[in-house]
């Protein structure tokens, strides 16, 4: 791992050894994948200002996300079917994300369950919620969060109807994979992949088959979640989810400025300025673009945080300096669960935290909280 110098290297060392099927499933948008790939590219639009003789020793990058500690202002983002980028994926990048000191964040949709992640680690994870209109259901997914010692909800709020993906749809996309012959296909030319599969009995949505109603097996859970994400979410039910949960709330997907400033007054604790990683509106604006426009108008009520486009620790910088408090990566973290596991993100976690700490000390900073607007080239 140690000779994977960038974020790209990884992916590509990701794409041989992952099986196509849940490889693309990580590195897809919606239809056309626009929004997908100016999430990246919006990013370099943005120039750093180089600044010289200044003092560079003794940087920090130690912060905090929503009160919480963190070695740098990065959290790993939730992620559905990590555990199918890798056995135990969600267990194996939440010990390497514990390790490095920054917040870990469990998706509803992980093969590895709350329980499961709590069985490996010490200190509090993340959990992101989705609303299903099974609220009983939902009441005990929360439940089960606070039991393992959860010390965040993120509510997912962009997610009300499923966006298209064509790359899911032509690969048959399930878990566990169906037993076609293409489906064997792609797992008999990954062998590394199918020996760690056959040592877990992790192959499915543990947060969900045995725990929502009448979902036992494979084709009970697809019935079921083809039919219980709501439509008809609502602020009411951010509240009745706050009132509920009782502790720190995190509302991920907002992307525009009168959905800020709603969420500004929820009594949530933090915003996450999210497209869903370009996977639910084509033709939205990236998460970088958006990012200024939501501090200017709600940056003094509620913190701000982003996710969507940042592969390198020079994407973490830009947009701490637009505002952001925090940022999460998704692709990155799976593309090194897929490429080698746990050691696979903590070298993310490292390549990041190196790209960031060198670019901080060449645009004169020293310390990740002074950095603001003022390490950017205007214009």
């Amino acid at each position: 791992m140690k000779s994977v110098l960038t974020i790209a290297e990884m992916k590509e060392l990701a794409r041989r050894r992952v099986p196509r099927m849940f490889f693309d499933y990580a590195d897809s948008g919606a239809w056309t994948e626009s929004t997908y790939h100016a999430n990246e590219a919006d990013f370099s639009k943005i120039k750093l200002r180089q600044r010289v003789l200044v003092d560079m020793t003794g940087r920090s990058l130690a912060t905090e996300m929503v009160g919480e500690k963190a070695s740098m202002p990065v959290a790993l983002a939730p992620t559905g079917l990590t555990g199918m980028q890798h056995a135990d994926g969600e267990m194996l990048a939440a010990q390497a994300a514990e390790e490095f000191g920054v917040p870990f964040t469990l998706s509803t949709v992980s093969i590895c369950s709350i329980e499961d992640v709590k069985s490996v680690t010490r200190k509090p994870f993340w959990f992101q919620l989705y609303v299903m209109k099974d609220r009983e259901f939902v009441e005990n997914l929360i439940g089960r969060a606070k039991a393992a010692g959860c010390s965040a909800l993120v509510l997912t709020l962009d997610l009300q109807i499923l966006g298209q993906r064509h790359k899911d749809i032509r690969n048959g996309l399930s878990a566990p994979p169906k037993w076609t012959p293409n489906h064997v296909w792609q797992m008999a030319t990954r062998p590394g992949w199918c020996m760690g599969m056959l040592g877990t009995k992790r192959h499915t949505f543990r947060n969900i088959v045995g725990h929502a109603k009448n979902v036992s097996d494979l084709s009970s859970l697809s019935a079921w979640t083809a039919e219980q994400f709501d439509p008809q979410l609502s602020w009411k039910d951010v509240e009745w989810i706050k009132e509920r949960w009782g502790g720190k709330l995190i509302l991920k997907g907002i992307n525009d400025v009168e959905d800020a400033r709603a969420a500004a007054g929820s009594g949530a604790d933090a915003i996450i300025v999210s497209n869903h990683g370009g996977r639910q509106l084509d033709g939205a604006s990236s998460s970088i673009e958006m990012l200024p426009r939501v501090v200017d108008a709600v940056g003094d009520r509620i913190e701000v945080h982003l996710d969507g486009g940042i592969r390198s620790g020079q994407d973490v910088l830009k947009a701490v300096a637009l505002g952001a408090r925090g940022t999460y990566i998704g692709r990155p973290f799976l593309y090194g669960l897929g490429a080698g596991g746990k050691a696979g993100v903590t070298r993310v976690l490292e390549i990041i935290q190196k790209e960031l700490d060198i670019t901080m000390a060449l645009c004169g900073k020293r310390n990740i909280a002074d950095v603001d607007r003022s390490v950017l080239l205007e214009g």
